[in-house]
């Protein structure tokens, strides 16, 4: 069975006055990504919503802007995503949508060995969690046209690293 991951369409991350806005070119990927998730909720794949979700005093503040800190608006996913009733929605402390969550249970579950993958940041969650899938030898495939980072060198590079070295397929 195939899976859809939708990373971190979450408002913070995609709404101007969001806390970690990832800029312009990252609202062009909305409508790909509502296409992507229809179609895998007409074929009655798996969509799986990886949500950042922090706490307050999260160390990567440290790093990064405080950002969808958990049950604040921020944290939400964007209104323009059809969340169906069946979809699963992971809270994710880090960058990879597999550190300390229920993900592989449900990916076990539902008996995935195939998962396309959509979101932000190209860079950092999408990137760590294309890693961890390919480290667990389930098949990938990133779509150009639904990711989007901060930067155009970083999200270059990471499409680069994620189809060299982790064998994921960028279509």
């Amino acid at each position: 069975m195939k899976a859809l991951f939708v990373v971190d369409m979450l408002k913070d991350f995609f709404n101007k006055d969001g806390a970690l806005y990832c800029g312009n070119l990252s609202r062009k990927i909305i409508p790909f990504v509502k296409e992507k998730i229809e179609e895998f909720h007409k074929n009655e794949d798996l969509v799986v919503f990886i949500c950042d979700s922090h706490e307050e005093d999260d160390l990567e503040f440290n790093m990064f802007p405080k950002h969808c800190v958990t049950n604040t608006e921020g944290a939400e996913i964007i209104d323009e995503m059809p969340v169906g009733k069946n979809d699963i929605i992971i809270k994710k402390k880090r960058f990879s949508a597999f550190y300390g969550t229920s993900l592989d249970p449900a990916l076990k579950d539902h008996k995935i060995s195939e998962v396309h993958v959509l979101g932000v940041c190209t860079s950092i969650c999408v990137m760590d969690t294309v890693g961890d899938l390919r480290n667990r030898d389930l098949s990938v495939k990133v779509w150009k046209k639904g990711v989007a980072d901060f930067e155009e060198q970083a999200h270059n590079f990471a499409l680069y690293r994620m189809e060299k070295i982790y064998g994921a397929k960028i279509c």
